[in-house]
């Protein structure tokens, strides 16, 4: 038996959180538009972040701009799946976790930006 999570040791560990990684971003992706919406971009800008970086440093910094984006979007996912848990009834500090984790998110657009308008007009 491979017993629960926490006992788990070595390579099968490894396997086990990587699958409930996997199993993050496919509900994430299921549950949440602007994830897809993310996901669904990357056709275009991972071929344009190419094209348009003149270094290995450019092409890391677009790129990494873009999964930056969307890690920030699972938190807040998280953030919000966590307190939609808890209750349905509206509380002022509820309402404030939610409205930081999408501040984040806004902040993490703007910063992807921001990149890709150096990188474009540098």
């Amino acid at each position: 038996m491979a017993g629960t999570f926490q006992q788990q040791r070595g390579l099968r560990r490894l396997a086990s959180a990587f699958r409930y990684s996997l199993q993050g971003l496919a509900a994430t992706y299921r549950h949440e538009e602007a994830f897809r919406l993310e996901v669904w971009s990357l056709p275009v800008l991972v071929p344009l972040a190419v094209w348009l970086a003149d270094s290995a440093l450019e092409l890391a910094a677009l790129l990494g701009a873009v999964v930056f984006v969307m890690v920030v979007e699972l938190l807040n996912t998280a953030v919000e799946s966590a307190i939609d848990r808890i209750g349905s009834e509206s509380h002022p500090l509820s309402g404030r976790a939610k409205d930081q984790a999408s501040a984040a998110v806004l902040l993490a657009i703007l910063l992807a930006v921001g990149v890709w308008l150096a990188v474009w007009l540098g």
